[in-house]
């Protein structure tokens, strides 16, 4: 009954629908700046959550051949992982609600499901077009994860601990964007490669395999898709802005500075045209995994010697 209930405070306490709308504002001043870039005037405040109303009462068309469990249970697990990478995360500048002993590497193994999940439903599906949009979002997970967990390794070993609290606590004094960098650039890459937006959107490049994995799906459940991506925008550019860019401090000045790493992505998206799958693979699998692994080196070895 306990569990009954904690899950049912995760899905319909205040708290979580406030992320899931915070995640949709992210997600319009992402779309809004990357059409100012490109001389458009883009959506208005709400078409996010204008979007999401209108899957969610849209019926839900299941294709025949499917695994009935993976298709409807897929879209729940993705959108779950997500919120409970949320509670370990500084969200909104706000402490994390839990925190245990190596919550770090849980919390970025959470904020992948969504991408296997992704990759699942597309494997799932008996389309052409799903099936390639599966492969090219789980090979892009695999090249894309591992850079991203390397660069926020950097600022834990810093900071001597496995805990994001504490390694948020201890950023507040140390600005790592100055002292790492390298780390701070992968993560930033990382992240767009993870959310598949532009220029590494390959894997729902939908001029040529139309919307990729979720080709198949319609209603509810691409509507928890995409609420999961959001909350996963959400997540992951706190856990970038707390441990590079001065830790947790003031609410107002963490939303300034989450919005500064959302300006970033947008300036990349407009600037960069789509690339090819052995393009986002290839290139970053050979230097950013190569360049995550220096900076840790050298991050162990000066601990070892100051020491």
């Amino acid at each position: 009954m306990t569990t009954l209930t904690a899950l049912l405070s995760i899905m319909f306490f205040p708290a979580g629908l406030t992320l899931i709308l915070s995640g949709m504002l992210y997600e319009w001043a992402d779309r809004k700046l990357v059409a100012r870039f490109q001389n458009r005037i883009g959506p208005r405040w709400f078409q996010p959550l204008a979007d999401t109303i209108k899957l969610l009462t849209k019926e839900e068309i299941k294709p025949q051949g499917l695994n009935s469990l993976l298709f409807y249970g897929l879209p729940i697990i993705a959108l779950t992982g997500a919120l409970t990478a949320s509670l370990y995360a500084p969200i909104l500048g706000h402490k994390p609600v839990y925190s245990f002993p190596g919550d770090l590497i849980v919390t970025l193994y959470m904020l992948s499901l969504l991408t296997m999940c992704t990759g699942l439903a597309g494997w799932n599906s008996s389309s052409r077009f799903s099936l390639i949009g599966a492969t090219r979002s789980l090979t892009q997970l695999f090249a894309y994860e591992a850079p991203f967990l390397l660069a926020l390794l950097g600022p834990a070993i810093a900071a001597g601990t496995w805990v994001i609290r504490d390694v948020s606590v201890y950023a507040e004094n140390h600005w790592m964007i100055l002292t790492q960098p390298v780390g701070f650039v992968i993560a930033l890459i990382g992240l767009m490669g993870k959310l598949e937006l532009p220029p590494f959107d390959a894997p729902e490049a939908e001029t040529e395999i139309v919307a990729g994995a979720l080709t198949e799906y319609s209603g509810r459940g691409l509507a928890l898709f995409h609420i999961g991506k959001s909350v996963e925008l959400v997540v992951a550019v706190s856990l970038v802005t707390a441990f590079y860019l001065g830790g947790i401090g003031n609410p107002i000045i963490f939303l300034l500075k989450t919005l500064v790493i959302v300006l970033l992505m947008s300036i990349l998206q407009s600037m960069l045209t789509r690339l090819r799958i052995d393009q986002t693979v290839g290139m970053w699998w050979r230097f950013g995994a190569l360049l995550a692994l220096l900076q840790i080196l050298v991050l162990v070895l000066l601990k070892g010697w100051l020491a």
